[in-house]
């Protein structure tokens, strides 16, 4: 048992660490109150330094991971990838604002699947930055395809486990490899993503353009000279980027393949990301000129020292109880049936992660999970719906998941104006029914093809 005092104290910090990143005195990064609350967790001793390098050995290999795959994206965005898209983006809607908010979807959801949820939300709003921009809609107009495509990236990472820094940290947790998570999970989470497309939809249909106009979707790659995105040319100019384009995209879906395999044959995720990433970066060098260390001043590092902190506060509130009082509460609901199983503990995970970020939410989910002595299919079916409600339903408020804090980021660097009002006005009303479908497709995908 813990004296009061740490109790007290590593609750405090909890507390007032929500209470600075919802306020966000002077505009202040998420990344300052939660490091200011792991550093009095720390202090209060709630969490010692053996506790330190137990989250370090679940978090270093998904950081690698997640930072090789950013690395990926800012080499996509050195050939001209970004502007590349949004052109090819233009060019098969065809003129149609209903087809380009279905082309946006689409693309959201393969970037995810091409590198992760934060890497989809590097890679795929400044392309729809462009394209809007290029379009001239009013801020109104805009928000169905920003929005809905954020929404839409960080969901795309339920379906398999490598798509998100969260589920690979929970993988190592519960001893679950990368093959057997998408096996479980491809079919359930894409039909969830197909119900959140259409809600969507549904949703935005009154405010997306019927007809849009552009002027040219030909993008120039010229070696060491800057982009200049949607400038206007030829559209031979545009097709003679397509082969580069092409190739590099097979390159990288082939390493992500490489990752499954390695899972599967018991091999480093992160060191094959590593590989893949450097082979870039030396095809970049070599092909552009362009010397491999920008990327340092590129990457999101406190996107990572957010999440580090957040672990170290959510760990001292494990240790002081929270993961017992969730055992206490929870087991006799989960051991019940696999519908409770799935239905119950996603639901928790999406409020936890609302609350806490997902990070943490996920972590101390999977924790109690551990404690539960389930059977295995129940083991890991407690397990998945922990991650569609980490992937899914925490996207109800902004700080839910990293990706989502990037997200505004990105639009505020931008000057596009989306409040957490306007974020949160769609998400109430699509994000709960998409968390209860997903999981309920869980349960019948289990049930028809698991359950012997």
């Amino acid at each position: 048992m813990y004296h009061q005092s740490t109790v007290i104290i590593t609750i405090f910090a909890f507390i007032l660490t929500m209470v600075l990143i919802f306020i966000r005195p002077k505009n202040m990064n998420e990344a300052i109150p939660a490091t200011l609350g792991a550093i009095l967790v720390l202090i209060s001793g709630s969490v010692s330094m053996v506790d330190l390098l137990d989250i370090g050995s679940k978090v270093t290999g998904a950081a690698i991971t997640i930072i090789a795959t950013i690395v990926m994206a800012i080499v996509l965005e050195s050939f001209g990838f970004f502007s590349w898209t949004a052109a090819l983006m233009l060019k098969v809607s065809k003129g149609s604002g209903i087809r380009l908010f279905w082309n946006t979807l689409l693309l959201c959801f393969l970037m995810t699947l091409f590198f992760n949820n934060d890497g989809s939300i590097l890679i795929t709003t400044p392309i729809l930055i462009l394209i809007l921009n290029n379009l001239k809609l009013k801020n109104r107009q805009k928000i169905p395809f920003l929005l809905s495509g954020a929404l839409i990236a960080t969901a795309s990472s339920a379906p398999i486990g490598v798509s998100n820094i969260v589920n690979l940290i929970a993988l190592k947790i519960i001893g679950m490899d990368l093959y057997l998570q998408t096996e479980m999970m491809f079919v359930p989470g894409v039909l969830g993503l197909l119900f959140l497309s259409y809600l969507l939809f549904l949703v935005f249909k009154k405010d997306i353009p019927k007809e849009i106009r552009f002027h040219s979707y030909s993008i120039p790659l010229q070696k060491n000279r800057p982009y200049h995105p949607l400038q206007p040319g030829s559209e031979s100019l545009f097709n003679q980027q397509k082969k580069l384009m092409v190739n590099m995209l097979i390159f990288v879906f082939l390493v992500r393949i490489s990752l499954f395999v390695a899972s599967f044959i018991g091999i480093s995720v992160s060191l094959v990301a590593v590989c893949g990433s450097v082979i870039l970066l030396i095809w970049r060098w070599i092909h552009l000129k362009v010397n491999p260390k920008d990327v340092v001043g590129k990457i999101p590092w406190h996107i990572l020292i957010f999440a580090f902190s957040m672990y170290v506060i959510i760990y001292g509130l494990h240790n002081i109880g929270l993961s017992n009082l969730l055992l206490t509460y929870l087991k006799p609901i989960v051991s019940d049936s696999l519908l409770h199983a799935s239905l119950t503990m996603g639901v928790i995970t999406a409020f936890l992660s609302n609350i806490f970020n997902n990070h943490p939410a996920l972590m101390i989910s999977t924790l109690a999970l551990t404690d539960m002595g389930l059977g295995p299919l129940l083991t890991k079916t407690v397990y998945l719906s922990n991650i569609i409600g980490s992937d899914i339903g925490s996207l109800i408020l902004p700080i839910g998941t990293l990706a989502t804090l990037l997200w505004m980021h990105i639009l505020k660097t931008n000057k596009i104006k989306i409040t957490w009002l306007d974020y949160m006005k769609i998400t109430f009303v699509v994000i709960p029914p998409t968390l209860v479908f997903t999981l309920f497709s869980l349960y019948l995908w289990l049930l028809l093809v698991f359950v012997k």
